[in-house]
């Protein structure tokens, strides 16, 4: 079913709980020294943003996604001199969040298939911004429903390249982060009234 417009029906809006939801993006290690290099894990922790859909429809669903540059943080233990050159670099080289404090995605078109009862997977087409650059973006997600509460968990990839981002390299070179990355996500929005 694909989203789409039905008169006469409101829709409900669901708020993304950060504190409860988990978001991160994965960077893997290339080049030469990568058997001894990084694969850093990094969260996402400063976002906000929800989900609205006519209930029990899914009709006119959308997503949208607003999240702070500048607050991602290494999960990974490093030592403190590796983890203050991969903030840098992360900060200032990869994300400029200087002048680009916010990457933010908006949904186009939610198409969703039920699974079984109120669990559904949902193919998510829209704009992703990041460090300027808008493309078009698209990922699935398997959602359950839960009437006050959604359960929205998933994963996707994403190259640096097309958002003209270089990718970090380390030791002039001979250790250096791929241009694509895996983000994971277990989200949890909760209902407002």
């Amino acid at each position: 079913m694909q989203a789409g417009t039905q008169r006469g029906l409101a829709t409900v809006h669901y708020i993304f709980d950060k504190t409860a939801s988990r978001f991160t993006v994965q960077a893997f290690a290339t080049g030469l020294l990568s058997s001894f290099g990084h694969n850093p894990t990094i969260a996402i922790r400063e976002y906000e943003g929800g989900v609205q859909f006519v209930p029990n429809t899914y009709e006119q669903a959308s997503v949208q996604l607003r999240l702070k540059t500048g607050t991602l943080e290494v999960l990974d233990e490093i030592k403190r001199d590796d983890l203050e050159k991969l903030e840098s670099k992360m900060y200032g080289d990869v994300l400029d969040t200087a002048h680009c404090p916010e990457a933010v995605f908006e949904s186009r078109q939610i198409t969703v298939q039920l699974l079984g009862s109120r669990l559904l997977n949902a193919r998510v087409t829209g704009d992703l911004t990041l460090r300027g650059v808008t493309q078009s973006h698209s990922f699935e997600a398997r959602v359950r429903d839960m009437d006050s509460m959604l359960r929205i968990s998933g994963d996707f990839t994403l190259r640096q390249s097309d958002y003209d981002i270089k990718p970090v390299s380390f030791a002039a070179g001979a250790l250096r982060l791929k241009d694509e990355l895996k983000f994971n996500f277990e989200m949890v929005a909760r209902r407002q009234e």
